[in-house]
């Protein structure tokens, strides 16, 4: 079984509620994800923090954060599918990369992964700096339209969680 492979099952395994036999698999392929994440293959790297998401490693986030800073725009792109991933249930991890994502969404070369960081945004608790940015970001002229359209999108939603004062 490859990484790829086990790491589609280790999502299954995940959405399906069956912990005990995640966690196995987890610790089966844990040296493999982290072996993966150091590769000088870009492709490799990719694999590996998409796996991260996949496995439900929350154990992982500062190995996960190394792949938002890292060179290919693929290993960006894939360590935030992770991010996303493993925020969906709770704001926090959104909540301790927001600066380094608000800075991904205004000024990574790659547009894709700009378009990543703006969705992960929408896990995170609403505040009041990242529905500004968004709000910037989507009545930019200047920017992309698909990212405008995710910025003004994220930012209706974060202002809507918000409340009347966001």
């Amino acid at each position: 079984m490859t990484l790829v492979e086990a790491a589609a099952l280790a999502d299954e395994l995940a959405q399906s509620g069956s912990e005990r036999e995640l966690a196995t698999l987890r610790q089966q392929w844990d040296e493999e994800v982290e072996s993966s994440a150091r590769s000088a293959d870009y492709r490799e790297r990719a694999v590996a923090y998409r796996a991260i998401g996949q496995f439900r490693f929350r154990r992982k986030l500062e190995l996960l954060r190394r792949g938002l800073e890292d060179d290919s725009p693929a290993v960006r792109g894939s360590a935030l599918v992770s991010v996303q991933q493993l925020s969906k249930d709770s704001p926090g991890l959104v909540n301790s990369m927001r600066p380094l994502l608000h800075t991904m969404a205004s000024t990574d070369a790659n547009q894709a992964v700009r378009r990543l960081a703006i969705v992960c945004l929408r896990n995170g608790s609403p505040q009041r700096e990242t529905i500004v940015l968004l709000t910037g970001l989507a009545e930019d002229d200047d920017e992309e339209p698909e990212l405008r359209k995710a910025a003004r999108t994220v930012a209706a939603e974060l202002r809507k969680r918000a409340g009347p004062k966001g």
